[in-house]
């Protein structure tokens, strides 16, 4: 899916986060960073959606991302999630979302991108992409299902 950048963030002393950043939106990708955070002992990793990147796929997608699912069963459930200061890199800000997981990132008070569960991104991405291919008129979606077959598999390339 996308880019795969790995990205070492802690106390925002170094641009870092600003390039990272800077390069989803320039491709208009999805790009999937891990985050060492300082403190923690576990890598987060995640999926930033450009916010145009991620209104195509929410129009496109016929249902929410479901958010209890059988892997869930060993995740800490709490009564009532933390609020989560915003946190700031640069010209960046990150505002996480108590409910979803999902981190917003604003510049100059503008929504640029999302950092999603990669689940949940890759979920989206496909769900959005199968109900596009089914607006196509029977002769391009024919024509797309040809293209599709001549296309090798990701191992003989």
């Amino acid at each position: 899916m996308g880019i795969q950048i790995d990205v070492v963030a802690g106390f925002p002393v170094d641009d870092e986060m600003e390039r990272v950043l800077g390069l989803a939106e320039a491709v208009g990708e999805p790009v999937t960073v891990t985050f060492m955070w300082e403190g923690r002992d576990e890598a987060e990793r995640a999926v930033l959606v450009p916010a145009a990147t991620l209104a195509l796929w929410e129009h496109w997608a016929p249902t929410a991302y479901p958010t209890s699912g059988a892997g869930d069963g060993n995740q800490a459930v709490a009564e009532e999630p933390e609020l989560a200061h915003p946190k700031e890199f640069c010209a960046f800000t990150l505002f996480r979302r108590r409910v979803g997981g999902r981190t917003a990132v604003a510049r100059k008070g503008l929504v640029v991108a999302e950092l999603l569960d990669p689940d949940e991104a890759h979920w989206l991405q496909e769900k959005a992409r199968n109900v596009r291919q089914g607006f196509m008129n029977p002769k391009q979606k024919v024509a797309f299902e040809e293209f599709l077959a001549r296309q090798g598999s990701l191992d003989e390339k």
